[in-house]
């Protein structure tokens, strides 16, 4: 990729000042490796905006064995891209660059390097680190650097010096702990070092009173909680499954799987929403349509996986509990006040002196012979959020500042002063677009009756992924012992599992009022009880908080959920309420009896459900729908699922 690219003649090439428009601009270079390295780039981008003395640019070095996603990435910065080659024969005022690798040494430029995570944390072996002898690439190492450990990546000699020379002319750091190591192990570039806060970080808290919208936005309503998983790259980190990187038992197996199949099985799909925040190196390193199908049956069964360059930041502030490893991800989440628990952690990999380093050692470990869930709630109940403010504080030694303290050093750098008129500032998180939680797996579910009038039932559903077992009222932690249950199955219409279709109770389709291909809700709703003859009740979900349901003797309702107290839209599955009106009907009540509303309870939130009867449509021709006589489940001989109980 480096090299393929034809060289650009405009805004630089042998004839560049015949087409260019701005002539005498000051030249930046974005040097990118990779994807991961690219989103810092990405964060310090707007910092030159509004400044029309500033052309910028972007090559990639091709050093990197994560080149997959790169040009996407760079086409949607929409900078002109040098190849590589190109990009050593051109003269800049200022390189950045946020990773080391590649002939940086050979762009002639002054180069500014940042870092692309929380710091300098992470020990990386080079291709010439195998012994104590120094490489041999870049410099000749001083006795005191010799180690049998690999080096910390861009604090040791190794990336940071070339023929005994600083290879930056300014090597950026977040906060003075970085500077006190750096000057341990690599005192030749300390005096490069410039202390500038943390762009990532700053985005992040900055949009911490967004906490709210961003949960919305990921489908998380009142009384649920958000459980972030997070992993690293790398065989080592949770996502990798090596149980070297921490497992909690000796010889342990693959942990990713058991967490997977656990979050399915012991999280009600109503109380907690899951998602993944992976690292890009995961994504493009295997395949985003390889992590998409290794990660197949949980997105089935709820988990929202957070692509790769959008919106892992909102995901880390709307959570309520993270899930992570070494990962700069669980280090912010902890920065920010939010519970976690680490599920890998090679201490081995890490610089012992480093911040993350001590999030490990003071963190809780996820026990696979324990519940999942009750980990998980032990974590958020017992957490203060003042709990890791130690490691916080060195995150950044200047937060909230580092656009204008980057501003200034890349401006002191090319040699020309600020622009007055425009302050520097860093793009905000944008609002995530809504993404309701979608459960396309079979539903096994629980409910209770709490009370007959008015009638209030409480639900609990799980995800069913592969050969589980049929619901077990007893799995209820929440019901006093003794409570009676009813349990039943329900079933999405785009299920994998088409066969579960045909033993459902509930049976539950997801369109818009007016989608030509399904609609009219009622019109599917007849077609659907004749398609699934042993179903009891069929929903047609057409809005975030409502439903058109048909039972099986021909009533057709409207289940609306009540607005929140601030008048937005209840956030709940309407598939919810539609299983609650099933079991209200099943038990023996009857639909008049819950007229003109039900309360719906889902862990500790209540739900409001207006039940309104809706006229009933003309009858198509050959549907038998609402011929209770002709139908396999009458009222006088119901007919139950092999689910149902």
């Amino acid at each position: 990729m480096a090299g393929g690219t034809a060289r650009l003649r405009v805004p630089v090439g042998e004839d560049a000042d015949r087409w260019i428009t701005r002539t005498g601009c000051r030249r930046v270079l974005f040097v990118v490796h990779n994807v991961t390295s690219a989103t810092r780039l990405l964060d310090v981008l707007p910092l030159f905006h509004s400044d029309v003395r500033v052309q910028m640019f972007a090559t990639c070095t091709g050093s990197s064995p994560f080149l997959a996603g790169v040009p996407e990435l760079l086409a949607r910065a929409g900078l002109p891209v040098l190849p590589w080659e190109q990009a050593k024969d051109t003269d800049f005022d200022l390189v950045v660059s946020a990773s080391y690798g590649g002939e940086l040494g050979s762009l002639r430029g002054k180069l500014t390097v940042l870092s692309h995570g929380t710091g300098y944390n992470k020990r990386l072996a080079t291709p010439n680190h195998r012994t104590t002898e120094p490489p041999n690439h870049r410099t000749t190492e001083p006795p005191n650097h010799r180690t049998t450990e690999p080096p910390v990546f861009g604090l040791a000699p190794d990336w940071l010096l070339e023929d005994g020379r600083p290879l930056a002319t300014a090597t950026v750091l977040s906060h003075p702990e970085q500077l006190d190591r750096l000057r341990s192990t690599c005192p030749e570039a300390a005096p490069t070092a410039v202390l500038a806060g943390d762009p990532c970080y700053d985005r992040i808290l900055a949009a911490l009173p967004q906490r709210d919208r961003f949960r919305r936005a990921l489908g998380v309503g009142p009384g649920q909680r958000l459980i972030v998983v997070s992993s690293t790259w790398a065989s080592r980190s949770l996502f990798g499954g090596d149980p070297a990187g921490g497992a909690d038992e000796p010889g342990a197996a693959d942990l990713l799987p058991w967490l997977l199949s656990r979050l399915a099985a012991e999280l009600p799909a109503d109380e907690y929403r899951t998602a993944a925040v992976l690292h890009p190196n995961i994504w493009y390193g295997h395949g985003p349509g390889q992590v998409q199908a290794w990660l197949d049956s949980a997105r089935q069964a709820g988990l929202e996986a957070i692509p790769p360059l959008d919106g892992w930041r909102q995901a880390l502030i709307a959570a309520d509990c993270v899930l992570g490893d070494h990962s700069s991800v669980t280090y912010y989440a902890a920065s920010i006040g939010i519970p976690v628990v680490l599920g890998a952690f090679p201490q081995e990999d890490l610089d012992p002196r480093s911040p993350v380093a001590a999030l490990g050692r003071t963190a809780p470990r996820l026990l696979r012979r324990g519940s999942l869930r009750a980990q998980i709630d032990r974590a958020i109940d017992a957490h203060h959020p003042d709990r890791y403010k130690a490691l916080a504080e060195q995150t950044s030694s200047s937060p909230g500042e580092s656009a204008v303290l980057l501003r200034r050093l890349f401006y002191d750098l090319m040699g020309i002063p600020e622009p007055e008129a425009h302050p520097a500032l860093l793009d905000p998180l944008p609002l995530p677009p809504y993404t309701p939680t979608r459960v396309t797996a079979p539903i096994r579910v629980l409910v209770r009756q709490l009370s007959a009038d008015p009638p209030e039932l409480a639900v609990t559903r799980y995800a069913v992924v592969g050969d589980a077992p049929d619901p077990d009222p007893a799995r209820d932690p929440a019901a006093p012992a003794g409570t009676a249950h009813t349990a039943h199955s329900a079933a999405d219409e785009e299920t994998r599992e088409t066969g579960r279709l045909s033993v459902a109770d509930v049976v539950v389709r997801r369109a818009a009022e007016n989608d030509a291909r399904l609609g009219p809700p009622a019109a599917w709703a007849s077609e659907a009880l004749d398609r699934y003859p042993y179903c009891g009740l069929v929903a047609y979900v057409d809005g975030p908080d409502r439903c058109v349901v048909r039972t099986r003797e021909g009533d057709l309702v409207r289940l609306s959920a009540a607005t929140d107290p601030d008048g937005r839209p209840d956030l709940c599955d309407p598939a919810v309420y539609a299983s609650a009106l099933h079991a209200w009907l099943t038990d023996g009540h009857t639909l008049d009896a819950a007229l003109p509303a039900i309360t719906v309870r889902t862990g500790t939130a209540a739900h409001h459900v207006t039940v309104e009867p809706l006229p009933q449509p003309p009858p198509s021709a050959g549907s038998h729908a609402s011929d209770s006589a002709s139908s396999p489940r009458s009222r006088s001989a119901p007919i139950r699922s092999p689910f149902s109980s």
